[in-house]
């Protein structure tokens, strides 16, 4: 698996970690990707294997927050990065 795509795929799981944890459920707020910070590619990723991931918080404000995330390969870091996320309202059409 491509390392640009762990690394969405560890901001797909940062956006679900926030809409929930932070109530935005059927809101129809918006995560929006802003930055990436730091990632590491460790190992690599071959097709088959199974690709565990592990996001949390750093840091809320009101409308940014930042996460830190890992993708594991039986329990070792294959990938690891920061990210930061702002929450808003959809684009008006």
């Amino acid at each position: 698996m491509p390392g640009v795509l762990q690394v969405e795929a560890l901001a797909q799981a940062a956006g679900v970690l926030a809409v929930e944890s932070l109530g935005l459920a059927g809101s129809g707020k918006l995560v929006y990707f802003m930055s990436i910070d730091g990632v590491k590619f460790r190992k690599p990723v071959v097709p088959g294997v199974l690709l565990r991931l592990e996001v949390e918080f750093i840091q809320k404000r009101s409308r940014v927050c930042k996460f830190a995330g890992r993708a594991l390969l039986d329990g070792e870091v294959a990938t690891e990065c920061e990210f930061t996320a702002m929450i808003a309202d959809p684009p008006k059409a």
